[in-house]
């Protein structure tokens, strides 16, 4: 059984020159990133208290979420970039969670699957990045950012299968991957993991 489907559309070749080309502010955005992801993650634990299943691995996820966001950070004091007062607000994820259900099932199901696209799309973008860059040490780095963020998409999905049937939740998910690459194809290149 397949846990993920693969991206809808790959990244662009305008995406990774960007973000090679402007690398400090890809590390803000990256760091603030991973803390989002660690809080979405926390935040599934106090929202749903009742699915005993999954709040161990929602656990899992977002304390290795936070140890990311820690890395990415201390790589960033060792360039001397400070994290902004302020983080930008993600276009992507904004336009994503405009197209999740309301129904409070329907809600839980994409949350976990938004969630999977979203670790996904991170994987992709982690392999590019750790492909594309020069110095070994951050070569490394994001190589092992990407086997984690391709882990976390099984992860929600494996999720989400506690729950509800394949069909259902193969069928929602191809919805998102095909959302997501429509939405990404309308979206500004950023110095962003998104």
């Amino acid at each position: 059984m397949k846990l993920n489907l693969d991206v809808g559309i790959a990244s662009s070749q305008e995406w990774i020159e960007t973000v090679i080309d402007q690398f400090d502010s890809f590390l803000i955005d990256h760091a603030d990133c991973e803390r989002k992801a660690s809080a979405m993650a926390m935040s599934m634990v106090a929202k749903y208290p009742n699915r005993h299943e999954i709040i161990p691995e929602l656990i899992d996820t977002g304390i290795e979420e936070l140890e990311h966001f820690k890395m990415v950070y201390e790589l960033m004091e060792k360039r001397g970039i400070p994290l902004p007062r302020k983080m930008q607000e993600d276009p992507y994820v904004k336009l994503l969670l405009k197209q999740m259900h309301s129904g409070i099932e329907e809600r839980f199901l994409d949350r976990m699957l938004v969630a999977s696209v979203v670790e996904t799309r991170g994987a992709e973008r982690f392999k590019m990045v750790a492909d594309y860059l020069q110095e070994e040490e951050l070569k490394k780095f994001y190589k092992m950012l990407w086997i984690s963020e391709a882990k976390h998409g099984h992860i929600y999905v494996k999720m989400a299968l506690n729950y509800f049937e394949e069909t259902q939740t193969y069928d929602r998910l191809q919805y998102w991957v095909d959302t997501e690459a429509e939405i990404l194809s309308g979206l500004e290149i950023r110095a962003a993991l998104h």
